[in-house]
């Protein structure tokens, strides 16, 4: 199965979906220092990696950023300029939007605040990718006060926007300390 990484970071979501199997088209991500992680950790060949670890820290850096290390992979550095007519076709869009706004360490306004109603950018590129490429899936992963801030209304909201573009929701809160790391999230 093909997919898209959106909201990659350093690329979580990537390194379990090519574990199960699954090729990544793409990836989607704002912060340079998780691109240039992402892309070093998960795009660069072997040649481009030995080139690079001859220059110097500074321009590695930025080095690293140029397109022809993401090896022909599509790319956006940001969601909200992402148009749908350029978007790969895939089976599955992986994606974590941002959770600041959700968090019980955050100020919790839920999909008000900035960050966290990114969701609406990708529920919106889903539905207006054209039928033939309206990807199958959407894998999502956000934190547990997902269920709670705004006393649940907010989760109403995400459950109405995913059947409203076709998707039916299967849900479960999960703690990472249950899968050998660890952490306790």
């Amino acid at each position: 199965m093909k997919f898209i990484d959106f909201f990659a970071g350093v690329g979580g979501f990537r390194r379990g979906m090519e574990l199960a199997g699954h090729e990544c088209v793409g990836f989607c991500e704002f912060d340079k220092y998780a691109i240039a992680s992402y892309t070093s950790m998960h795009c660069i060949t072997e040649e481009q990696r030995q080139y690079l670890s001859t220059l110097p820290l500074k321009q590695r850096q930025k080095e690293i950023l140029k397109e022809e290390y993401r090896n022909g992979e599509w790319f956006s550095n940001d969601i909200r300029r992402v148009c749908a007519d350029d978007i790969p076709q895939a089976d599955c869009w992986c994606f974590g939007f941002p959770c600041q706004d959700i968090s019980v360490s955050g100020k919790q306004l839920g999909f008000n605040g900035n960050r966290s109603s990114l969701f609406f950018r990708v529920m919106y590129l889903a539905n207006h990718v054209g039928e033939e490429k309206k990807p199958k899936l959407l894998f999502i992963e956000n934190v547990k006060n997902i269920l709670n801030v705004n006393r649940g209304y907010d989760f109403a909201r995400l459950l109405s926007e995913l059947d409203k573009g076709g998707y039916d929701a299967e849900w479960q809160v999960l703690n990472s300390k249950d899968f050998g790391v660890p952490q306790d999230r």
